[in-house]
């Protein structure tokens, strides 16, 4: 297990690069652990994240007949113990959102900011863009399928999954 500590600054010309650099990095590693913490002479959140690298494998897609696998048609990638793990959805970064993903996107965002403010959190511990991105592309329909994007787990779910349900049936 390696620790890595990153600086989250809350100000608007650095808050998205430093949340940009946040998902890539939880991209290509498996986070066991994050604690996090304000840091108010720097107003920034600091944020220690206990991971272990993906193995390769984890960020290459199945082929099927040729075509990528998806969550949806059953693709898997090994695990780095052997067994086989159902491959997580996440949504390609150089893939547009169309009009209904984008509405979705917004209120999803509008959803963890406030979820976020009641619970004295950074957004970001709440659902990261690149995991909101992946719920407007996905659309799950129910708590089990969000279980398929990257980055929703047990503790999400339980916390989050009925309320993420509910923004995407009102939208």
């Amino acid at each position: 297990m390696k620790v890595k500590v990153l600086k989250i600054r809350l100000d608007d010309a650095f808050i998205h690069a430093d949340q940009q650099l946040l998902d890539d990095f939880l991209a290509c590693h498996q986070v066991f652990k994050f604690e996090s913490a304000f840091v108010k002479q720097e107003e920034c959140w600091s944020v220690i994240l206990y991971y272990d690298e993906l193995p390769a494998s984890a960020t290459i897609q199945v082929l099927r007949n040729g075509q990528p696998a998806t969550p949806k048609d059953g693709g898997s990638n090994q695990s780095s113990v052997g067994e086989m793990k159902p491959m997580k959805y996440a949504a390609g970064k150089e893939e547009p959102l169309t009009a209904d993903e984008t509405k979705i996107l917004d209120c999803l965002r509008l959803w963890r900011n406030r979820k976020a403010k009641e619970q004295k959190l950074p957004s970001y511990c709440i659902a990261t863009n690149s995991e909101l991105v992946s719920i407007a592309k996905y659309q799950p329909a129910s708590a089990d399928e969000l279980r398929d994007i990257k980055g929703f787990g047990r503790h999400k779910i339980e916390n989050f999954g009925a309320e993420i349900i509910e923004v995407l049936e009102m939208v």
